[in-house]
C-alpha cells in the first residue's frame, strides 16, 4: 500500500470516528443543542480537527444522513421492481419499507425530517446538498411510480403520482414526529407501527378506485 492509500484510509477512519462521536452527542444532547466543541470532545479530537472534515455541525449531520437516505432509495426501488406484485400489494410493501427505514436509526431519520424543513440545508456543501437531493428523488420517484402503475390499472383514483408520494411522505413522517415527541412525555408510549397501520389504511381507502367506477 502506498503513501497515497496509506492516507485516505486514515482520514476515513478519522472521519468515521468524528461521525460516531456525532451521533453519540446528538443522540445525549439532541441536533440543536450539540455544538461541535461536544463533538470534538467526544471523539477526543481537537475542535479545529473537526473543522478539517466537516465546515459546520449541518453539514456534519447530513453526512450522517446520507447512510439512511441510501438505504431508503434502496428499499424503496426493490418495492417498485417487484414484478410479480400487484400495486395494491406494492402499497402495502411501501408502508413495510417506510417502517424499516424507521428502524434502521430512528434517531438521525427524526433529525433528518427536522434539518429538511429548516433553512440549515443552505449551509451545506454543493456536493453534499446534491447527493441528498439525489437519493430523495430517487426514493420519491420509486414511490411515484407504485401509484403510476396503480393508475394506470384502474386500481388508484386519478390523481398526479408524485403529489401521491408526497401525501406518503407527509403522512409518514407526520406521524413519526408525533409519536416521537408523545414518547418524550412518556417513554412507554410507543404507538409508531400501529399508528402507521392506521394511517395507511385509511390513505389506502381514500385512493382505491370504487368497483362501481372501475367498470
Amino acid at each position: 500500500m502506498g503513501i497515497k492509500e496509506r492516507k485516505e484510509r486514515e482520514r476515513g477512519r478519522r472521519r468515521q470516528q468524528i461521525m460516531v462521536a456525532a451521533k453519540r452527542v446528538f443522540s445525549k444532547k439532541s441536533f440543536n443543542k450539540a455544538t461541535m466543541e461536544d463533538i470534538a470532545k467526544e471523539a477526543e479530537l481537537s475542535p479545529g480537527t473537526i473543522y478539517l472534515y466537516f465546515k459546520n455541525k449541518e453539514e456534519l449531520f447530513a453526512s450522517l444522513s446520507l447512510r439512511i437516505l441510501q438505504y431508503m432509495s434502496i428499499r424503496l426501488e426493490h418495492v417498485h421492481n417487484e414484478k410479480y406484485k400487484e400495486p395494491k400489494e406494492k402499497l402495502k410493501a411501501l408502508k413495510e419499507a417506510l417502517y424499516e427505514v424507521y428502524e434502521f436509526d430512528p434517531l438521525v431519520l427524526i433529525n433528518m425530517f427536522h434539518l429538511q424543513s429548516s433553512e440549515t440545508l443552505k449551509n451545506l456543501s454543493p456536493h453534499l446538498l446534491t447527493d441528498i437531493k439525489d437519493l430523495s428523488r430517487h426514493s420519491f420517484r420509486s414511490m411515484a411510480r407504485v401509484f403510476e402503475e396503480g393508475i394506470e390499472k384502474g386500481e388508484f383514483i386519478d390523481r398526479h403520482p408524485v403529489a401521491l408520494a408526497d401525501i406518503v411522505w407527509a403522512l409518514f413522517s407526520g406521524v413519526v414526529l408525533w409519536e416521537e415527541s408523545k414518547r418524550l412525555i412518556d417513554s412507554k408510549k410507543d404507538f409508531l407501527k400501529p399508528t402507521l397501520e392506521i394511517a395507511f389504511e385509511i390513505f389506502n381507502r381514500g385512493i382505491e378506485t370504487c368497483p362501481e367506477a372501475a367498470n
